[in-house]
């Protein structure tokens, strides 16, 4: 089931967009099935988690931090996480940078922008974003690299919000690129689409998809 839900979602994809798989909850086994059907990119979104299944799991996983991230935990990950997607703070940015300077490298970053009607999600507004990016201290930053943006749209049925919300993530995007991002290459990732929206997240110009239940079924 797992290899045969991965090749159909695979073939929706095109060429620009990765999927992240994401093994929130699910065991060892399973990840390793999946694994074992050529995918790498998978997600979590919790610290213990993902050190754990790091350290059992082969080491060409590319491994994606999807959930909120705590300051005081970045010094678990930083020696091995592919891409944290959720920075919301500078507080966060710099802990991110001081753990990447102790372990000798860039760690890359998705800055997440509150895009969704609800309250409950994390993430930045433009402003913010701007603010921090145009600040003397982000300037000394070596050691984390900005890769691009993520979002979480509301949990509705309205695909006409969901829409007009992954579209507003992707002007924020275009706005960074312009004025921040102009020559970094790097900078290219749109990270927005979930097991129940993520075609409209492909229509509408996503990089990374992150699919959990699509993939290994609801727990």
């Amino acid at each position: 089931m797992i290899k045969d839900q991965l090749k159909q979602i695979t073939a929706s994809l095109g060429t620009n967009t990765t999927l992240v798989a994401v093994s929130k909850t699910h065991p060892i086994e399973r990840i390793m099935e999946a694994y074992e059907a050529g995918q790498r990119d998978f997600g979590e979104n919790k610290v213990q988690d993902l050190v754990d299944k790091y350290e059992a799991l082969p080491k060409d996983i590319r491994w994606h931090m999807i959930g909120h991230l705590q300051s005081n935990k970045v010094k678990y990950i930083a020696p091995f996480v592919h891409l944290i997607h959720g920075v919301d703070s500078f507080k966060l940015l710099q802990e991110i940078n001081k753990h990447g300077q102790k372990n000798g490298r860039r760690i890359s970053c998705l800055l997440q922008f509150h895009i969704a009607q609800e309250e409950t999600k994390f993430g930045l507004s433009l402003e913010e974003a701007t603010a921090f990016l145009s600040s003397p201290e982000y300037q000394t930053f070596n050691h984390v690299q900005l890769c691009g943006v993520m979002g979480m749209a509301t949990f509705t049925e309205n695909k006409t919000q969901i829409r007009s919300e992954f579209q507003s993530l992707h002007a924020i995007f275009h706005a960074l690129k312009s004025t921040h991002f102009s020559a970094a290459t790097e900078f290219k990732e749109i990270s927005m689409g979930m097991s129940d929206d993520y075609s409209i997240a492909i229509e509408e110009g996503s990089t990374l998809i992150r699919v959990g239940s699509k993939i290994f079924g609801r727990r």
